[in-house]
């Protein structure tokens, strides 16, 4: 994408995102398109902010912490700063997606074990219908 700014239904297009999500993202002040009138017009730094946003929404970042990581790109300590501070906030994340996911694999075990019962259970029954027949 080039460096001119584009509509709202460009941006939908783009990143497979709702107008009203960006909306919500600017009321958020997540992102800062230029106003003309009723008309916003985003620029590439506003593609560049959705992009980190989308990515860390994908990872489990709330909102805020998205806001205060990309708000610190422009306080002191600039870049490094962000990328330590997003660095710290990936391993926490981290580290509750694999507990997470080591819970759910634990639920999966036991409902096929639960449903290995159960198909069991039918099969004798249907066996004890049939006989009984």
């Amino acid at each position: 994408m080039s460096t001119e700014t584009l509509s709202i239904r460009q941006m939908c297009d783009a990143y497979d995102v709702t107008p009203r999500t960006l909306r919500f993202y600017e009321a958020k002040e997540l992102l800062f398109p230029i106003r003309e009138g009723q008309k916003r017009l985003f620029t590439k730094r506003d593609r560049v902010r959705l992009k980190l946003i989308l990515r860390g929404k994908r990872f489990g970042f709330s909102l805020e912490e998205i806001r205060q990581l990309l708000d610190l790109y422009h306080l002191e300590g600039g870049p490094e700063a962000q990328l330590a501070q997003s660095y710290k906030l990936a391993e926490k994340h981290l580290s509750d997606m694999e507990a997470q996911k080591a819970e759910l694999e634990e639920a999966i075990r036991e409902l096929k074990e639960q449903m290995a019962w159960g198909a069991a259970k039918l099969e004798a029954l249907a066996k004890k219908k049939n006989v009984a027949a």
